[in-house]
């Protein structure tokens, strides 16, 4: 197998390899933050819009359909976080070879997952909905939202896996520029569809799909046309059965771990839904400010993943362990920042999304039990980040399945059924998972590694260079 020293002299990858770890993980992950906040403004603005302009119902409906949506897209989420595991070790080792390989092989999956995706999601959508106990005025415009959806979800992933190839190379700011252009798509859809067109949640659903699609014809055509190490050829799709499986080995249990853990959140949802229609939009609105919150982390997460696993990949492994706790440090700091933010202003942020005095009171409720304990995810997301970029997912979904799954369910069932049945301390369901999760990740990651860092020398150092690590 012949290993390419070199890259092109004009290249949008970054190595992350060498030179300053801070330097390296602000770049690259701050054009992520950037990216997945414009990803976000897609549902956030469905639900401005129809928050202010359609009803409480319709607002409830799209909050409440999130979850459904994401057990699809964390699924096929995970498949791109194998993709990238693999590919950014290529990267590290400078085998363009395979990299190229795993690149059509990645592509090439993602095209027949697209299809089984939004066939599967348009079948369970009824099914789904009355399984969470949607109220029956909720139901209507919460059907109508998830098929128009699904039909379009093959946009939505062919963009993520084709930013996530970009992301393994290093190139976190272009998907940040087309995601500006299509955001700013789905805000004007949105408001001609609604406003002028009259046409309620359905369009804000079809404007989510048509820019959802223009995203992914704009990371096609770029990944096609580049002159770069990472150019799709359509003629070399295929299917590479050993990259594949190396990809299912690390993305298949981040993916079973997101959709187990978002499919427990139907039942989070179910003991919501309790409350009515109300409280179901002041959860929504929460979520999705939870979810804003979330951003930093997530980000440097995904930057954790790279840089492990380009440098694991040039046999650099203690780099690799000082660049993930680098990246806890930052993400505890930035979280901090924007909770007490938030804390302070609960009220006026969740007033963004309605003007009903009731469900602001739910939303900020939520929002100000909850905020804080967020900061024990920052841990949790990024060390699962890290395992990963070693190799290893097995680890992280035991880990968070464990603590996001098992302990939260448990704790909703003692507490609806004998203790107290009330809004706070159901949302507190979070937090529990949260904060059980932060010790066992803890615990873990010392099991594993017999200490905080990642065992063994650095190639320099030892003066060999160490084998890459394999996915699984």
């Amino acid at each position: 197998m012949k290993h390419l020293q070199t890259v092109p002299r004009r290249t949008t990858t970054r190595d992350m390899t060498s030179g300053s770890m801070v330097r390296q993980i602000v770049l690259f992950s701050l054009p992520l933050m950037l990216g997945n906040i414009f990803q976000m403004l897609y549902n956030t603005v469905d639900t401005l819009v129809v928050g202010n302009y359609v009803s409480t119902q319709a607002l409830a409906a799209v909050g409440s359909t999130s979850i459904i949506v994401n057990m699809a897209v964390f699924f096929f989420n995970g498949f791109s976080v194998g993709a990238g595991v693999v590919i950014s070790n290529y990267f590290g080792q400078r085998n363009m070879k395979e990299l190229h390989n795993a690149i059509e092989t990645t592509m090439m999956a993602t095209f027949l997952l697209s299809a089984a995706f939004t066939a599967a999601g348009a079948a369970t959508v009824k099914p789904m909905l009355r399984f969470m106990s949607t109220p029956e005025d909720v139901l209507q415009d919460a059907e109508t939202y998830l098929t128009i959806y699904f039909a379009g979800i093959s946009g939505l992933l062919i963009y993520n896996m084709g930013s996530g190839i970009l992301r393994a190379v290093g190139d976190s700011t272009r998907p940040l520029i087309f995601l500006i252009i299509t955001s700013v798509l789905n805000i004007a859809l949105d408001l001609l569809f609604v406003i002028t067109f009259g046409m309620g949640i359905s369009g804000v659903a079809v404007a989510t799909v048509v820019s959802q699609f223009v995203s992914a014809a704009l990371v096609l055509a770029l990944l096609t046309r580049t002159e770069d190490i990472y150019r799709l050829s359509w003629k070399d799709l295929r299917v590479d059965r050993g990259i594949l499986k190396r990809i299912f080995a690390v993305g298949l249990p981040a993916g079973i771990q997101s959709v187990i853990t978002a499919f427990s959140n139907v039942f989070v949802q179910s003991y919501v839904n309790y409350f009515g229609s109300a409280c179901m939009a002041g959860w929504s609105c929460y979520n999705k400010l939870d979810t804003f919150i979330m951003l930093p982390m997530q980000s440097m997460a995904m930057a954790a993943t790279t840089f492990v696993s380009q440098n694991l990949g040039a046999g650099k492994k203690k780099r690799a362990a000082r660049g993930a706790w680098i990246t806890i440090a930052m993400s505890v700091g930035v979280t901090a920042a924007v909770a007490a933010g938030l804390f302070l202003f609960a009220e006026p942020s969740v007033g963004l999304f309605t003007s009903d005095g009731q469900v602001i009171e739910f939303g900020a409720l939520f929002l100000r039990t909850n905020v804080f304990f967020l900061l024990f995810n920052c841990v949790n997301h990024v060390m699962a980040s890290a395992l990963r970029g070693e190799g290893d997912s097995r680890g992280p979904m035991i880990v968070m399945l464990a603590a996001f799954v098992g302990i939260r369910q448990v704790y909703l069932f003692v507490l609806t059924r004998y203790i107290a049945n009330v809004p706070k301390w159901v949302g507190f369901g979070y937090p529990v998972g949260w904060a059980c999760c932060f010790f066992l990740m803890i615990a873990y990651w010392i099991r594993k590694h017999g200490g905080l860092s990642i065992s063994g020398e650095d190639a320099e150092t030892a003066g060999e260079e160490n084998p890459a690590p394999e996915a699984g």
